[in-house]
């Protein structure tokens, strides 16, 4: 693919959506964090209707060390994994207040060395709370990626490098949320929705679905 059809693909992108976001429900960056967190493995709606009330009773470092484990996971069991990820959460909020001051560290390494933290999330985190240049590659970013042939790869991590890459820098601070909602909602995994995606002259994936 070219630095122009590149470029097409992302100005197309931003006037379809100039604003993009997460669909996570958050207001601080350790509400965001914890979120992130949950949200592995299981979607960001089930997430949203656990945050939406674990958040008012316990939003802080301080509140979910104080909440514990056994009660917190009352607030996320009906999200995979919940025992695990709640010994995560109570863990690096412990370390947040103990290391940090109670505040979200802004460096990969400093995310990654929390309890339940890989480089994606930590891309996450610094992207969407911090405004940082960063690509989180999940598995519908890897899909568009490859299937498009925008930034195709092996792993995510060579995708996310392609992407760091490739991108033109003033699309590179979005780029995350546009191609994540891209492939969450057109560019789908079993039956991509190629009759109404915008990118479709652009794409490079051949086995393009047709208009019934």
């Amino acid at each position: 693919m070219s630095p122009h059809q590149r470029r097409l693909i992302f100005e197309r992108l931003r006037a379809a959506n100039p604003h993009p976001s997460t669909e996570l429900a958050w207001r601080t960056p350790f509400e965001l964090l914890v979120a992130v967190v949950l949200s592995a493995q299981a979607t960001d709606k089930s997430v949203n209707l656990a945050t939406a009330k674990l958040f008012p009773v316990a939003g802080t470092p301080e509140q979910i060390v104080r909440m514990g484990e056994e009660k917190l996971i009352e607030y996320i069991k009906t999200i995979g994994l919940f025992r695990n990820k709640a010994k995560n959460v109570v863990a690096l909020s412990r370390i947040l207040l103990e290391k940090h001051g109670g505040e979200v560290p802004q460096t990969r390494e400093q995310l990654e060395n929390l309890p339940g933290v890989g480089r994606k999330t930590a891309n996450v985190v610094l992207n969407t709370a911090f405004g940082q240049p960063t690509v989180a590659v999940d598995t519908h970013i890897f899909r568009v990626a490859n299937r498009t042939g925008i930034a195709p790869g092996k792993e995510p991590l060579e995708v996310e490098l392609k992407l760091l890459k490739f991108t033109p820098p003033e699309f590179l601070k979005d780029a995350h949320h546009w191609l994540i909602l891209h492939g969450r909602y057109v560019c789908v995994a079993r039956q991509p929705k190629c009759p109404q995606c915008l990118l479709k002259d652009l794409c490079g994936y051949r086995s393009k679905t047709r208009s019934p």
